[in-house]
């Protein structure tokens, strides 16, 4: 199933050649007809010869309804262009070549319509070498020129074969498991509710199946399907599709919404792209300059910011990020329009790189740009791995709905890039690129290897620390350090194995000094300040961190070994008695109630002990 659009001058018949093709008059509004010009998107469906649906976007092609066609036309395959034999190339006929252009279409026709009208063999002949030269600078340099008259049928056969033609050349539409729907058209059918149509891209859609509609992330469910005028099942890519939606009301939806499953492509109000400005526009592109961006069927304004430039001179091409007025839906590759907003001007148009860039960058940094560039150009690998080049590692549905790829292209280009040890798997599913994650780990040696020089006698660096430096979620930066073979980690605390705290002959009398203090006085030992002054703050730190001095609170410290054998004291008193309070845990040791209070208050913080009444019994990790 394919769909075509219909552009053209506004007399050229564009409207009457759809309608003698498919018996349908795609212009809806009375006032299309009192007028006799079509002012909104119209849509028909044709069957050729083969059996193959194809469904027409009818756009306008009166300059004062250029926004109405550029809703129109993003979701297009081929393009006929019509242009009338009797009048030939119209400005806006430049206009909307420019924007096909602009969009990436190369296939279409060029129909020269009401040829009944001329008689005269060398003015048709004019028409197209004029034809010729102005499609020469596009993707349409090559389309047949193919003459009809919708009044007398001349020609409409041919037509049909060369459309046959035409869509049998065009590449194969894949389905990605990830549909996009862009509303072009939004109504109420009674006893039905909410029916939304688009062109369907990306994946197919199924009844029952729970969607989804973009900015406004409302949810609802499919509940039917038609694909031109068939009830479907399932609706496939590349069609024309109605959707009739419950738990959705029809106010809350407009054209430009985008319908999709769930959590699939959420909205944004940045957007890295590749801009090409037309040769013809009125004046440079300037930093920070209001226009109106088109892409699906939506539309808003927004704000520019030239990464690579000051200004951007007509015929330039560029990287722009967009600071959109309203959100919106959109994904990687999706083709855009810029406009000015007034006086009404396209200017150009380009590629989204990156619908979801997270943040504004700086202005001329080639950092910027040559990632930029890598999205744009790189292999499918190169992309793959930039992709996964960031402290939040991707899982295989992350990469998938960033890069388009279908489930069995990605997991071809994760298994090769595994292979070549380009690709690191973090845990099962959940990918990060080597030479970042290399990167990452000698930012950690690197911090550890810092910490170490300014605090020599620490034992390690506390490990909640150096991952709050480095920026890095707690998973991502678990796996990274348990990795490394230069790094031990203990506890909270993370330390280079090479690194032994070292004590200078002077420290090493001072810790002498301190130990025979604690062991003359070994239940009412030296407070933390006293123990400071002998030996300093910096080697009583690493004595606490040895282990070889415990830190009960703030004021009071035991020596290990006196530690362990009033513990153990405390557990056996408990188990003979039931039970130990304060002032008997004081007599046993022969102490005061500031050490007898202090050690069991961190017994229980422990949940060594627990405290019942004025007394402590066992505690569950006792």
């Amino acid at each position: 199933m394919r769909v075509i659009g219909t552009a053209g001058h506004v007399d050229h018949g564009k409207s009457t050649l759809v309608h003698r093709l498919t018996q349908i008059d795609p212009d809806r509004l009375a006032e299309e007809k009192q007028r006799q010009m079509t002012i909104d998107l119209g849509f028909a469906w044709l069957q050729l010869p083969g059996g193959e649906m194809v469904g027409i976007i009818d756009v306008p092609g009166h300059r004062d309804f250029i926004e109405n066609m550029l809703a129109g036309v993003g979701g297009i395959d081929a393009v006929l262009l019509v242009i009338a034999a009797d009048e030939g190339v119209m400005p806006q006929t430049r206009e909307h070549l420019a924007i096909l252009d602009l969009l990436g279409i190369t296939h279409g026709l060029i129909v020269l319509s009401k040829t009944d009208l001329v008689d005269d063999p060398e003015w048709l002949a004019l028409v197209e070498q004029d034809i010729r030269e102005v499609t020469r600078p596009t993707g349409l340099a090559n389309a047949a020129i193919v003459p009809v008259s919708a009044r007398t049928g001349a020609g409409l056969l041919d037509l049909t074969d060369r459309l046959t033609l035409l869509l049998a050349d065009l590449p194969q539409q894949i389905d990605r498991s990830s549909p996009r729907l862009a509303v072009d058209r939004v109504f109420t059918i009674s006893g039905f509710g909410t029916v939304v149509t688009g062109t369907l891209l990306g994946g197919t859609l199924q009844v029952g199946s729970e969607i989804e509609i973009q900015p406004s992330a409302l949810r609802g469910r499919i509940r039917g399907l038609q694909s031109y005028k068939q009830p479907v099942e399932v609706a496939q890519p590349g069609s024309r599709v109605a959707v009739n939606i419950s738990g959705i009301e029809r106010t809350t939806i407009q054209r430009g919404d985008v319908l999709t499953y769930p959590r699939q492509f959420p909205a944004t109000l940045l957007a890295d792209v590749h801009f090409r400005h037309l040769p013809d526009a009125s004046r440079p592109l300037k930093h920070n300059a209001e226009v109106k961006l088109f892409v699906g069927a939506a539309e808003t304004t927004g704000r520019v910011r030239l990464l690579d430039a000051d200004i951007l001179p007509p015929g330039d091409t560029g990287w722009l990020q967009i600071r959109l007025e309203k959100p919106l839906s959109l994904a990687q590759g999706d083709r855009f329009i810029l406009r000015y907003p007034s006086p009404g001007e396209t200017i150009g148009g380009g590629v989204v790189i990156n619908p979801q860039p997270g943040r504004r960058w700086k202005r001329l940094q080639p950092d910027v740009i040559e990632r930029l560039e890598l999205q744009m150009r790189g292999s499918p690998i190169d992309r793959v791995l930039q992709a996964a080049s960031q402290p939040e590692p991707m899982s295989a549905a992350a990469l998938q709905k960033q890069l388009g790829y279908t489930e069995v292209e990605l997991q071809s280009l994760i298994a090769e890039a595994l292979d070549d040890n380009r690709l690191v798997e973090l845990w099962p599913g959940v990918y990060m690129a080597a030479e970042f994650r290399a990167s990452l780990a000698q930012q950690i040696l690197a911090a550890l290897t810092a910490f170490h020089h300014r605090e020599p006698l620490r034992a390690g660096m506390q490990r909640e620390h150096l991952r709050s430096q480095l920026h890095l979620k707690q998973a991502v930066f678990n796996a990274l350090a348990a990795s490394l073979d230069q790094v031990e980690i203990n506890g909270g605390s993370i330390r280079l194995r090479e690194h032994q705290v070292r004590f200078t002959p002077a420290q090493e009398a001072q810790i002498r000094q301190l130990r025979q203090m604690m062991l003359a006085a070994p239940y009412t030992p030296p407070s933390p300040a006293e123990a400071t002054a002998i030996v300093g703050e910096p080697v009583l730190t690493a004595l606490i961190e040895m282990g070889e001095i415990i830190r009960v609170q703030a004021d009071v410290i035991f020596a290990r070994a006196t530690y362990e054998e009033m513990v153990a004291a405390i557990l056996g008193l408990i188990d003979q008695n039931g039970q130990i309070t304060a002032s008997e845990l004081r007599d046993q040791f022969n102490t005061t109630r500031k050490y007898a209070i202090g050690l069991l208050e961190h017994l229980d913080n422990l949940k060594v002990t627990r405290r019942q009444g004025d007394a402590r019994i066992r505690g569950p990790n006792a």
